[in-house]
């Protein structure tokens, strides 16, 4: 009885303890998608699709790929060290992370310098297209930036140090700080600098990568701070003891890093082709930014739920199971993203100047990232079917292929991407007759996406899983003519609201009209049988 009455409590604890832990996680995730979102809308107000932020996105593209790598939440880094220091105790769970903060520190400075020193080269390198003055500011910006590289070692570190004792909340609330800054040095730049004179310059082409660099900053504190006070800093241990842990972090990292990298090493590509046109890396980075966040929570709600199931099944050896559950996440996953697809095609214009149009960011620009929207709306579903199926086979534990097939990626994303953009030679011109421009290297990546999907659908064979691939094709064709009796209707109405040409006009159609978009998809793909989802109503 007794024993009974402990296990119960016990399990109330750790729901109890769960439930705090997802609700800070949700709320402090939440809160950094909209401060970020908040972040976006100021830099489009006050750089546009301009000089500055093109040069910017370059200048980032090294240090942010070390902060996502190395210093960002559920990172090989972060990973690792809750893997290793989960089973310490306080103290000895101090002393392996101290020296392993040291080692790596001291190794990025070296990193960091290297970096610095040759700051123009890798500019040189990774946009060899871009202006001489892009090319300036962009170096500036990087010099700035390198201090991050370093800091951006202990913030992984102490994410996956604070997430092995149960702290959750400032891991998930941290990418905020720097959103805030940079909203922050924005506000200061329109208020007390009214004109871009000579005198100001460096400290306007600047501002982003200052505030980057402020706001990485404050998080090392930040981290130091709370890091100390659970008593995990232990600078005063003999550091001759847990070489074995410290080893199984960095032969952790090491791996775990280069698969990471693969994903990063297609957008280093579509940068380096980007750089022939004016503005496409703003333009890119605004676009990237809309079509994120609805596809991040997409992915969480419908992959993450799967996933536990995919291993129990596996473990039982229950293949048919497995099978049911993919085919229903297939469906589902289509279901949803041919939706958004249809509903960012049809209401881009409005979704782009709701958003950005204001300030630097002149009806131009809107043209502009309303076309790289578009694009980028046409591989959501694919970009979401990938994401299901290569976590299908890490949840299976069959990593081979889907790792093969990031290098095939690479290699298809250049040629895309080349021939896209019309396939220059140098000295030669065009070799292809049909150039996009910037939205030819969105297009590259639909194009990767939906040839690495057809392999990773029929190796599954090979694993024991037979998709019923026609019928899949049947059903997603009659969710794509759904998206186009509704996508039509909804033109024809948008047709009768061109007087609402304002804020409070595009808020009043993104309203109504995506509510209208969405009960007519529901409607028709329920006509045509491909809808699973049922609504209960309680009287």
């Amino acid at each position: 009885m007794k024993l009974n009455l402990l296990e119960k409590f016990r399990q109330s604890h750790m729901n109890l303890f769960f439930k705090n832990n997802v609700f800070s996680i949700s709320f402090g995730t939440s809160l950094s998608k909209v401060v970020g979102c908040i972040r976006q809308i100021f830099i489009a107000a006050a750089f546009g699709v301009g000089l500055t932020y093109d040069a910017f996105n370059y200048a980032y593209i090294i240090p942010g790929f070390l902060l996502i790598i190395i210093g960002g939440i559920n990172g090989p880094l972060h990973n690792a060290v809750v893997a290793v220091l989960t089973p310490l105790n306080k103290k000895n769970g101090g002393i392996v992370l101290t020296k392993v903060s040291i080692r790596l520190t001291i190794l990025l400075i070296f990193l960091a310098i290297l970096i610095y020193l040759n700051s123009s080269l890798l500019i040189n390198i990774l946009a060899p297209n871009l202006s001489y003055e892009a090319k300036s500011i962009a170096t500036y910006q990087l010099r700035i930036l390198t201090p991050c590289i370093p800091l951006s070692g202990f913030i992984g570190l102490s994410f996956g140090a604070l997430n092995s004792r149960g702290k959750f909340f400032l891991s998930s609330i941290s990418p905020a700080i720097t959103s805030v800054i940079t909203i922050f040095f924005i506000l200061i730049n329109w208020i007390f600098i009214q004109e871009n004179t000579s005198s100001n310059f460096l400290i306007y082409t600047g501002l982003l990568a200052y505030a980057t660099l402020t706001g990485t900053f404050i998080q090392f504190i930040l981290q130091i701070w709370e890091i100390n006070k659970i008593g995990l800093l232990k600078l005063d241990s003999t550091f001759q003891v847990f070489q074995n842990e410290e080893r199984r972090i960095f032969k952790l990292i090491i791996p775990a890093s280069i698969s990471s990298g693969l994903s990063q090493i297609n957008v280093f590509i579509d940068m380096f082709f980007a750089s022939s046109f004016q503005g496409a890396a703003s333009g890119l980075a605004y676009g990237n930014f809309l079509i994120q966040a609805p596809l991040g929570i997409l992915s969480n709600s419908l992959i993450l739920p799967l996933l536990p199931e995919f291993s129990k099944l596996r473990n039982y050896k229950d293949n048919r199971g497995l099978q049911k559950k993919l085919i229903s996440g297939i469906e589902y996953c289509f279901l949803t993203t041919i939706l958004l697809t249809g509903f960012f095609i049809i209401f881009n214009n409005q979704i782009v100047q709701l958003f950005f149009q204001r300030g630097a960011f002149d009806y131009a620009a809107t043209l502009k990232v309303k076309n790289i929207l578009i694009a980028y709306a046409v591989g959501i579903p694919f970009y979401l079917f990938k994401d299901l199926l290569v976590r299908t086979y890490y949840s299976i534990e069959k990593t081979k292929f889907p790792f093969q097939l990031s290098f095939a990626g690479i290699v298809l994303n250049i040629f895309f991407d080349w021939f896209f953009i019309g396939a220059p030679i140098k000295n030669v011109g065009n070799f292809s007759p049909y150039n996009f421009g910037v939205v030819g290297i969105i297009l590259s990546s639909v194009m990767v996406n939906i040839i690495v999907c057809i392999l990773l659908s029929l190796n599954l064979r090979n694993e024991n899983i037979h998709l019923p691939n026609l019928d899949l094709m049947r059903k997603i064709i009659l969710m794509s003519l759904a998206v186009l009796i509704d996508s039509i209707l909804c033109l024809n109405i948008l047709q009768n609201t061109k007087s609402l040409n304002s804020n409070s006009g595009n808020i009043l159609i993104l309203t109504f009209g995506s509510l209208i978009f969405f009960i007519v998809y529901f409607l028709l793909t329920k006509c045509f049988r491909v809808n699973k989802f049922k609504i209960y109503l309680k009287i």
